[in-house]
């Protein structure tokens, strides 16, 4: 067993923005990974200890990949139980897994050759499918469909916010903000950044057990501020269509994602 993690501490026990959920803030980005991993590793054993397995759905993009990188390389997360761990995705765009556009690629890329990880753990998107939303909806519930009856669900998922207050795939003012049924969707539209995407659904992200939004940067200050004003709905800006019925959701900020 490592030792535990040092945590970094408050950020100047600066109080966070109002947002839904606890609130974490810390200095800089460095000390939010820190934070971050510490608590999904804690996660991870639990749910080992009580169910045998974990199920973790992850986001691309560039801000959490850092954090993905100390997973496999810092000595504090050796005790990471990857042998029982599955690997998701939260959202993919429909390319080819060699497209520098494919999040499944940078993800497999970190994770498959270094954390020993089963490969029939490892959950990619068949993206350019055109049914690889119902073919990744049918691979989840087959694979949470042993899990006692109420815990058929995701233990944790991360998610970012883009400029423009979208998460995952949801994007503002899109058909898929909308589903109430259906665990895996797809996004295309106006507002969709080429190309078309699929995406997890607002059932299954806020039925998970810890859903995690991960927000860095002084560029995110201003989206930060108008969702903790509560004045726009979800189709606005669907993070804010991120409410979990029974999980916890955790914001995830340093200093100057708060405009500090």
């Amino acid at each position: 067993m490592s030792d535990p993690i040092p945590l970094a501490p408050d950020a100047d026990d600066v109080k966070g923005p109002t947002l839904l959920g606890r609130v974490v803030v810390r200095a800089d980005r460095y000390s939010v990974y820190e934070v971050l991993g510490a608590e999904l590793l804690a996660c991870a054993l639990d749910r080992v200890e009580k169910s045998g397995e974990f199920h973790l759905a992850l986001s691309g993009g560039s801000t959490p990949f850092p954090l993905y990188e100390q997973l496999m390389t810092d000595p504090h997360y050796r005790a990471f139980p990857w042998a029982q761990t599955h690997i998701w995705i939260v959202d993919e765009r429909r390319v080819a897994f060699d497209n520098p556009l494919s999040n499944w690629r940078q993800i497999d890329e970190i994770f498959a050759g270094h954390s020993g990880i089963p490969s029939s753990q490892m959950h990619p998107m068949m993206a350019t499918a055109a049914d690889a939303a119902e073919q990744y909806e049918r691979s989840l519930r087959t694979a949470l469909a042993s899990r006692p009856q109420g815990e058929a669900r995701l233990d944790f998922i991360l998610l970012g916010m883009g400029d423009n207050g979208h998460t995952a795939s949801l994007f503002p003012e899109t058909a898929v903000l909308n589903e109430q049924t259906k665990w895996v969707s797809d996004c295309d539209g106006p507002t969709v950044t080429p190309p078309p995407r699929v995406t997890m659904t607002y059932p299954l992200i806020n039925g998970a057990r810890h859903v995690a939004a991960l927000v860095l940067g002084q560029n995110k200050a201003e989206m930060i501020a108008r969702v903790a004003s509560g004045s726009d709905d979800f189709h606005a800006l669907p993070i804010k269509g991120i409410r979990p019925t029974t999980g916890q959701l955790v914001w995830y900020l340093d200093r100057p994602a708060c405009g500090l």
